[in-house]
């Protein structure tokens, strides 16, 4: 059984409530927003409209692949070899607050491969982090400073997070999965074992 949490209008609503909170606590400050692929990418495009619609200020817009800063690259094989996007910071990241968008924050080992990467393009001057959806179980110590939802979730549960430009439809939903899920909150292949958790 999936349970939807947040429908479309919820969706919509989140966003433009995490926006107001980007704007009020960064006023004054350069400002950037990177997503992380895939959905937080799309996730950081709405928020980027929203806050240059907000601030009336020129904000640059990034998106970052993390699929070889995480720390499980070497451990996956065959079909659960990590998907590659290009990434995209075509700006200076020095003296900035950037604001890192991403989908879920699981257990944060994306969020911390996503920091590399972003790291690896400049020094901003700080990095904060958006998320849709908390879901809990953290492994490391990273916490966000923007949530849309947190969502009191067990390990055995799937979350997944659709986007209308990838998926046809803005939806978060939680599904008991088979397994441990992965740090993506996704269930691991049919007859695979519990596994080093991917993303997070």
């Amino acid at each position: 059984m999936e349970k939807i949490v947040l429908d479309a209008e919820d969706v919509r609503r989140t966003l433009a409530r995490m926006s107001h909170e980007i704007v009020e606590r960064t006023e004054g400050r350069a400002l950037a927003v990177v997503g992380v692929h895939r959905r937080g990418a799309v996730l950081a495009q709405r928020l980027h409209t929203r806050l240059v619609e907000l601030s009336g200020a020129d904000i640059p817009l990034g998106d970052v692949d993390i699929s070889f800063y995480r720390d499980d690259v070497g451990l996956r094989s065959g079909s659960r070899q990590p998907v590659v996007h290009a990434s995209h910071v075509e700006f200076s990241l020095e003296d900035r607050t950037i604001v890192l968008v991403d989908d879920v924050l699981y257990t944060g080992r994306t969020v911390r491969a996503a920091i590399d990467a972003l790291f690896d393009y400049g020094r901003p001057q700080r990095v904060q982090l958006a998320v849709l959806a908390d879901r809990g179980h953290r492994e490391l110590p990273i916490r966000p400073d923007y949530v849309g939802k947190n969502l009191p979730t067990a390990r055995a549960e799937r979350v997944n997070v659709r986007v209308e430009e990838l998926d046809g439809a803005d939806e978060v939903t939680i599904i008991e999965a088979a397994g441990e899920p992965d740090a993506d909150g996704a269930p691991p292949p049919a007859g695979a074992a519990n596994g080093r958790e991917a993303r997070a």
